[in-house]
């Protein structure tokens, strides 16, 4: 385990119904190739060491005997490895026979949970071969060598390093309230299943779907396992299901209907989910009757029938490598449903400025016009805006204001899209009025500083207000959600706005945004300014361009790469972690990409401006959030403007 990733895998082994020898051979091979990988916790299928498809034959004495040698076995295998396995065995407790997942660690039994909803139709009868876990009373038997309590409480195991996990086993997940509900809200923060699921039509989507959901009801990771060929017998055909979830999203499949043994891993980060729990008001409050129930638990049963057992400490010194694969633009949805996403995105933009314009009554809105990224978005959202709201596009005024900066090609761009649009088009160039405003303060204009530059930024913006003072308007604000983690905006200038549509839309979104209107909304002529925009170099133009007359003044070279600060954005505001973890993470993530002495500068420079920029971000303009990130100090981001970074840049300190 290593910053809160615990690395488990699920397990589909070949078997033969009713041959615990096979079977136990099969398991081994999977556990010493899943500890040679560095997992922490394996999963098997439901009864994997007799064959789930044993039907009557649980009946027989030598069978269970087989079962119970087979575990003793398996027990003498593990002696020496720190993996942590649960396999399925039938176990017999006085007059009962239960279907049992089985927790083995370095030659012990840690822990037997039985089975508690049982199928009693179709092709599964298990209740004439198994009782339900309720139908069990607290008592110690002898299995495997071991003195055991078998209860039917349920079960949380605690690993050395604190990760708690649970099992709940195959029909147990379809129950109306499945055991991993209430294990969940006891502090479970894994839930493993033992399965055995048959194939029929449709049943696959479902059973991804239902998996899915309890993962993000719970917000825990789901780890199950169901078993594959070797349990197809009769009527029945059993495909080898293994699957990966956290809190919702599947991490890793395994490939059905597969002839061969399989073996799923990545790795679930506990730390994210307790994260996401302490800020999950509802998760919260379903813990209190559970809390009170279990108030003083310490391994023993509560009132509510909970147990919590530890696991043995593991090799300290084990080396942890990161198989799972992080996406390097969390903010950007998968291309199988980037449509739909865009689409929806448009669609909440759209709806909160459509509101504010019902609502104040107003049949214009002023836009500054530059020919970059966010202008453009702020564009396409206003005309589309007015479309649905039947009101003429003229009513959307947009202002292109050449200052020292502006280049051809973005000014030419932003001309030809306004007139592609059929908007009303201003243009007021700001220059004279800047050089008046140099001569009244006192600055030389041959100084390019910050106060060369606001001034330019802070100029458009009073010309923005004042027209749309003159025209009965509202004034757009174009800045987006990158810009104002960073602060990479002037306070009272670009800052400020009357609703900003773009402002908790990511700057390597936004790129995503106006490609997709590019190629599915517009007619030939825009769709190539819109490209040509996208691939325009980030820039606010307020210093002038080269001798070539090209861009000279580079966003991503003064503040970092976007696509980095996107990321580190995400992991800060999602998931709380802290820059060690971040910096980690981004290493694995954008390996040969940026070398590690990049990725660290850059994450210097975000968390000092991050915490720097804050009293900009205290005082935001209205604007509709469409993500599970947002700035807004209204309700998504309250920090106070004078914190301090210190701790924060302190951590970044010893690591290279």
């Amino acid at each position: 385990m290593k910053y809160g990733l615990i690395k488990v895998a699920a397990a589909i082994p070949a078997v033969k119904v009713a041959d615990t020898k096979f079977n136990l051979a099969e398991t081994e091979k999977q556990i010493a190739i899943a500890e040679g990988k560095g997992v922490e916790v394996i999963v098997f299928p439901e009864l994997s060491l007799t064959g789930y498809s044993c039907q009557d034959l649980f009946h027989q004495q030598l069978l269970l005997d087989n079962a119970e040698q087979a575990v003793l076995s398996l027990l003498d295998f593990t002696r020496q490895l720190d993996i942590t396995a649960i396999v399925g065995a039938p176990v017999a407790v006085g007059p009962l026979l239960l279907n049992c997942a089985l927790v083995i660690q370095q030659g012990r039994l840690l822990g037997i949970v039985a089975k508690t909803f049982l199928p009693n139709y179709s092709e599964f009868y298990e209740k004439r071969w198994f009782a339900s876990s309720q139908d069990l009373r607290p008592q110690r038997i002898h299995f495997a060598g071991h003195r055991i309590l078998v209860t039917p409480d349920m079960q949380i195991f605690r690993t050395a390093q604190g990760a708690k996990f649970a099992i709940e086993i195959c029909e147990d997940v379809w129950a109306p309230t499945p055991p991993s509900n209430h294990l969940a809200l006891a502090g479970a923060e894994i839930i493993f299943n033992l399965s055995a699921s048959d194939e029929l039509i449709g049943k696959h989507a479902y059973l991804k779907s239902l998996l899915a959901q309890q993962s993000a009801r719970t917000i825990s990771g789901y780890v199950y396992s169901s078993c594959g060929f070797g349990e197809s017998t009769q009527d029945v055909v059993y495909g080898g299901n293994a699957l990966i979830f956290e809190n919702g999203s599947l991490l890793e499949q395994s490939d059905r209907f597969r002839l061969d043994a399989q073996l799923i891993i990545s790795e679930i980060d506990v730390e994210r989910l307790r994260s996401e729990r302490r800020t999950n008001s509802t998760f919260v409050n379903a813990q209190r009757p559970v809390a009170a129930g279990l108030a003083g638990i310490t391994g023993q049963a509560g009132e509510l029938g909970m147990r919590v057992d530890c696991l043995p400490p593991a090799n300290p010194m084990r080396e942890f490598t990161l198989t799972r694969r992080f996406t390097p633009h969390p903010f950007i949805p998968g291309t199988e449903n980037m449509k739909d996403v865009c689409e929806e995105i448009f669609n909440i933009q759209v709806s909160g400025l459509a509101k504010r314009l019902v609502h104040t009554n107003c049949r214009t809105v002023i836009i500054g016009i530059s020919g970059g990224l966010d202008s453009t978005l702020a564009l396409l959202v206003a005309v589309r805006t007015f479309d649905k709201l039947g009101l003429d596009r003229k009513g959307i005024v947009g202002v292109t204001m050449p200052g020292f900066g502006t280049t051809d090609r973005t000014y030419r761009n932003a001309m030809t899209l306004m007139e592609n649009l059929g908007i009303t088009i201003r243009e007021v160039n700001i220059a004279a009025s800047v050089l008046q405003h140099f001569k009244d303060i006192g600055h030389d204009a041959a100084v390019h500083d910050v106060t060369y530059e606001n001034a330019q930024a802070r100029e458009r913006t009073q010309i923005l207000m004042d027209l749309s003072n003159q025209l009965g308007g509202l004034v757009i604000g174009t800045g987006d959600l990158s810009e104002l983690a960073l602060g990479w905006c002037t306070y009272n200038g670009d800052h400020m706005s009357m609703y900003a549509v773009n402002v908790s839309v990511p700057k390597t979104l936004t790129q995503y945004l106006v490609r997709y209107v590019a190629e599915n909304s517009v007619d030939e002529t825009s769709r190539r300014t819109l490209n040509d925009i996208v691939d325009t170099p980030i820039s606010p133009e307020l210093t002038p361009a080269d001798d070539k007359g090209d861009i000279a003044q580079k966003t991503e070279d003064l503040v970092g790469p976007y696509e980095l600060h996107d990321f580190f954005l995400y992991y800060v505001l999602r998931c709380g972690f802290r820059p060690s973890k971040i910096y980690w993470l981004a290493q694995n993530t954008f390996q040969g990409v940026y070398a590690d002495g990049v990725i660290l500068h850059w994450l210097r420079i975000f968390f000092r401006r991050f915490f720097s920029q804050q009293f900009k971000r205290s005082c935001l303009p209205d604007g509709p959030k469409v993500g599970s990130v947002s700035l807004s100090p209204r309700g998504d981001w309250r920090m106070p403007s004078d914190a301090m970074s210190t701790d924060w840049l302190n951590e970044l300190e010893g690591l290279s």
